[in-house]
Order: structure tokens, then sequence, then C-alpha cells
């Protein structure tokens, strides 16, 4: 049911020409996405549903869109792809949610760089790109259907972090042009260092019309699996063949537990042995190998990208990161999942540690990643879902006993989730780009109602 108090029949006619969807499924599809991998985020978002859905083809559209967002005073939020964790798009006010994705043009392909809309698809952005021989330093493992804008604004790192850092990490991305939403909406440009006021700000100060990134030198990744005798062999393998820099997008390590859910892979990943899933270099190939026969391991597959589909694999990316979960809970919906990041330096033996105390409760998965230079390994493991009080004790044994951070993916805060304390560049930020507090409200715990504007 629409907000009352919103004159929605002149937001209609103010955005004339913008295509809009008011039909109840349309609106409740499209004001969810994966939170459901958390029990607890379903039980608080799975009612929460906007009024009306618009689809801005160009910009000129959503600065129309902006305006009127901004005169008729309506709650908005943005969405991309939709693939997110952590409510990022669910609108918990309802109003307006506007899709992105009509927002695709690639502007122009610099040396090493590209300048692109932010709606565009991550895949359909890479792919371009191979084209004229470059690449994506990074994405998230839901590559085929997440948007670059919603990266930006929901995700931090993902597959290529091994190699590349992380999304924030300097250089990587080096402009955004940002919308006010005003009644006169404004651009306002942002480079380098700048552009943190709005990175990972969950859509809530500016909308991203254009971003610059950088990018490398494509390669021909080989997707392969390397299999091992032991979770702690597995570990050791993964961390030795980055000291090694043997050259790869991806290190992945998936314990043996996992692969009931990875059905498609049969006998390439058995029960009985433990995996390291990697994206490597053609040139690093040969060592690779050598290197996983020092470790006792063997290659169960090893296909370039454009032969994993004939036979029936997917990307080495989608056994790894958040789609380790997805994969599980495509087979049993009972679980759930955290996300670790370990003291530094990294100790297996923590680890070790860790499955033993929690037996089948948890099961691991390892990801192998740079974070402002250095090496910074992260678990994505299942838990077992047994209610907010079980989960919560976990986070405190894990943080107090253990030295880990736990970024929690079972609240719909920027702050409570990853960031931990309040932006207050971003706060400062949202003033200027969203002074009415318009955009995805209550997702970020430093913006209060008595900050907006009032005319």
């Amino acid at each position: 049911m629409q907000n009352k108090k919103i004159n929605w029949e002149g937001f209609k006619s103010e955005i004339s020409g913008v295509r809009f969807e008011e039909g109840k499924d349309f609106v409740t599809s499209r004001s969810k996405d994966y939170f459901w991998y958390s029990p607890i985020l379903t039980e608080i978002l799975d009612d929460k549903i906007g009024d009306l859905v618009v689809i801005p083809s160009n910009q000129e559209e959503i600065i129309k869109v902006a305006s009127a967002i901004a005169k008729y005073k309506i709650p908005l939020t943005l969405r991309g792809g939709g693939t997110g964790n952590y409510g990022q798009c669910v609108p918990l006010e309802g109003g307006v949610i506007m899709i992105m994705t009509k927002l695709d043009k690639i502007i122009k392909f610099n040396k090493n760089s590209v300048r692109t809309e932010a709606g565009i698809r991550i895949s359909r952005l890479d792919d371009a790109a191979r084209k004229i021989g470059l690449e994506l330093l990074m994405y998230p493992s839901t590559r085929q259907t997440a948007t670059i804008g919603g990266f930006l604004a929901g995700g931090s790192g993902g597959c290529g972090s091994l190699r590349n850092g992380m999304l924030r990490d300097p250089g990587n991305i080096s402009y955004l042009k940002v919308l006010t939403v005003e009644k006169e909406p404004k651009i306002i440009e942002l480079y380098n260092d700048e552009i943190q006021k709005v990175q990972h700000a969950y859509g809530t100060n500016g909308i991203v019309l254009e971003l610059e990134l950088a990018l490398s030198k494509a390669k021909d990744w080989i997707h392969c699996a390397v299999l091992l005798d032991g979770y702690n062999k597995a570990l050791d393998f993964a961390i030795a063949a980055q000291k090694k820099s043997l050259d790869c997008y991806l290190l992945t390590v998936v314990e043996r537990r996992f692969s009931q859910f990875y059905e498609k892979l049969k006998d390439r990943f058995p029960s009985n042995k433990d995996a390291v899933f990697s994206m490597v270099a053609p040139e690093a190939f040969d060592d690779f190998k050598k290197f996983a026969e020092t470790h006792k391991g063997t290659i169960s597959f090893s296909f370039k990208e454009k032969e994993l589909r004939p036979n029936g694999l997917q990307p080495a990316y989608e056994f790894g990161w958040n789609h380790t979960t997805l994969q599980a809970l495509k087979v049993d919906k009972s679980w759930t999942y955290l996300q670790v990041a370990y003291p530094q330096p990294f100790d297996p033996n923590l680890v070790m540690k860790q499955m033993k105390r929690y037996g089948d409760d948890i099961y691991w998965h390892h990801e192998m990643a740079r974070m402002g230079g250095h090496v910074q390994i992260f678990a994505l493991p299942l838990v077992r879902s047994n209610g907010r009080d079980h989960m919560y004790q976990l986070i405190e044994e894990l943080e107090k006993k253990d030295d880990c951070t736990i970024y929690d993916p079972h609240v719909y805060t920027i702050e409570d989730g990853g960031m931990k304390e309040i932006d207050f560049n971003q706060i400062k930020f949202k003033k200027k780009a969203d002074p009415y507090g318009l955009m995805n409200p209550g997702k970020t715990s430093g913006w209060s109602p008595e900050m907006a504007k009032k005319n």
C-alpha cells in the first residue's frame, strides 16, 4: 500500500515520460536482494517493500526523477543488479525504487582505465574491456548480474583482490560523477581519495552516474582446482603460492564438506579432499602445476574460460567468495554464514583450532586477498542457523578469543556491518548531496531526521 502522505499523482506527473511500474508483484520483487542468506535479516526485512519503481533510461531522466523526489519528499532507494546480501537496496520506509540498469553506456576506454555509466553489468563491462586487451582489476562472484555502481556502493572486494587489493585501495577508482537529490539537482565530481565519501555508502548520499576504473592487461586466466589431503595443507598451499609470487587472480580454499553442495563438480571435488580453486595466468601455469606437485596436490580440472561451459563447469570465481554460501543454500537452506578477517600475520593453526572447536556447526572456506598492500586472509564460513543469540555468541568468541574481525552480514546499516564506526566524511557529504535525507533512509546510523533540510 502506498504511503498516504505522498502526493503520488503529482510525482507521476512530474516524471512524465519516465517509465514507472506500480504493480504489487513487480514492486515487491524489486524491493528485495539476497538478504535471505541471513534468517536474522529475513525476519527484519521480508515485509519491507517500496511503493513504486522507476526505470529511467538515461541521465536526463534520472535528473528529472531526482528533482521530483526532492519536491515531493519521497524516500528513494537505488537498485542495480540486486545481488547484495545485507538489504542494501531494500526500502525500509517504502517510497521509490530507482533501477539503474539502463544507465549502461561505456563512455570511453583510456590506456589503463575506463569511464562508464554506473548501471552497466560488470560482465558486459569486463567483456568489452577484454575485446581491446584489458580487464577489470576485481569483481564480485556475482559478476554476471551485478552492476558496477552497485559494487561501488555496496561491495568492498572480491575476485582479483588477491592481485589488486580492495576496491577502496588507492588507484582502483579515480573518478565519480554524482548527482544530488534536490529540486534543482547538481553534479558533483569526485577524484581519487575523494571517492571514499561515496564508496560503500549503500547509496545513501548521492546518485552515482559515472565512474572511472583502473584496468590491467587482460589475461586468458586458467580456471582450475587443486585437491589436497587436509585443510591445513590446502591453506599452506594457497599461502605459499602467494609467497612464490605465482600470478593468480583468485585463490579460494574450500574444505571437503562443501563437496556435497558442489554437485556439478562430482569427482572433480570428492568428499575426501580439500580444494583450492584458482585462476592462474597462462604463462605461470606450468610453474603452478609443478608447485602443486611439490605440495602433493592434484589438479582435478584446468580450463580457459571459453572451455568451461562445454565441460559442464562454472568459472572458478563461482566456487568462491559468497558463491560458496549460495551453492550451499541451493541444496540446504538451514545454513547461514559469517564474514571473518584474520589477524596478521595469518596463522593456519588458528583455523585448525576453530575447525576442531566448532565441528559440524561450521564449514570453512578462506579467501586470499590484499588490503592496503598487505596480504589479508578472509573466511566466509557456513554456519548452522540456530537463532540470533547463538550467532552473536559465536561472533563474540571469534572476536575476543581469536582476535578476528567480523563483518556482520546479519545487519542492514553500514556501521553495524563492515565499517564499525560512523564515517563522518560520508555524513558531511550526505548533507550536500542528499540534504533532505531521502536516500535509502535507515541504512546509516550517522544520519538522524533532524539533520534534514526543511525546505
